[in-house]
């Protein structure tokens, strides 16, 4: 049975954000150290990032998504909604300004 790892965006030990430390390069072994902060969306639970990734294959209509989900459109609306939501709060609580 596969594991299925996912990206972690939060300390197990005391669950407040985590930060980027080192980037290396696969190729030539370059490798770059900071403190660097992840993006909005890989702050998101897998569920919604999924969600926004499903939005943008549909090229951002609800309508294709609703029938894709086998929901309604107003449901998925409303999801959209909620995802924008924690983004808007993922953003303030980094402090960059939400547009």
């Amino acid at each position: 049975m596969p594991i299925n790892k996912t990206f972690p965006n939060e300390c197990p030990a005391c669950g407040s954000a985590l930060r980027v430390t080192t980037l290396s390069c696969a190729s030539c072994d370059t490798t770059i150290g900071g403190s660097f902060e992840l993006p909005a969306l890989s702050k998101l639970p897998a569920e919604d990032f999924q969600f926004v990734l499903d939005f943008i294959k549909c090229s951002g209509s609800l309508k294709i998504m609703a029938q894709q989900m086998g929901l309604s459109y107003p449901t998925v609306r409303n999801r959209l909604d909620e995802v924008i939501s924690k983004i808007v709060a993922i953003e303030k609580q980094s402090g960059k300004k939400s547009t």
